[in-house]
């Protein structure tokens, strides 16, 4: 992944950012420095809080990264998945219905959501919703469609 560009964030940008994932996951970055990377040939820009990777716009919305969101934990928006499910995940497939052991109620569908695992709750990956939370839980069907995991470009990105 090739930086386009690179350049602090003004503070009425990064009281959007702030406010936005708090009302949207109820997280709070507490950071001295944001800055925004474009990148070529993505469709993800980052931003960087303190020179971590922690939150990325997937067509023009802020969310947080894996790794961000592993480092600032969502309270909301929060898909949980089995351990059967990790290795999918984590290689980037799309979550199905059977793997799924919880999700938000208060997740409507083309919402970006963070895909836990149960165990330790450590996010594996970052998905938009084909559905609402209240209807995950099943037998078939996909319901979150990857965007960014574990290992990916986005993952392995360093400044």
């Amino acid at each position: 992944m090739e930086v386009k560009s690179r350049h602090h964030l003004r503070s009425d940008e990064v009281g959007d950012i702030e406010q936005r994932l708090a009302d949207r996951l109820g997280v709070e970055l507490d950071a001295d420095t944001y800055e925004l990377v474009e990148l070529e040939d993505s469709e993800f820009d980052l931003v960087l809080v303190d020179g971590d990777p922690a939150v990325l716009y997937y067509e023009d919305e802020p969310f947080l990264t894996v790794r961000g969101a592993n480092q600032y934990p969502p309270q909301t928006r929060v898909v949980t998945v089995d351990a059967g499910a990790v290795s999918f995940v984590s290689d980037g497939a799309d979550v199905m219905r059977p793997g799924i052991v919880e999700a938000d109620d208060d997740i409507s569908a083309g919402d970006l959501v963070a895909i836990a695992e149960e165990s330790h709750g450590k996010v594996l990956a970052v998905g938009r919703a084909k559905t609402s939370g209240d209807d995950m839980v099943g037998d078939e069907g996909k319901v979150v469609s990857s965007v960014h995991h574990v290992g990916d470009e986005l993952y392995e990105f360093n400044v």
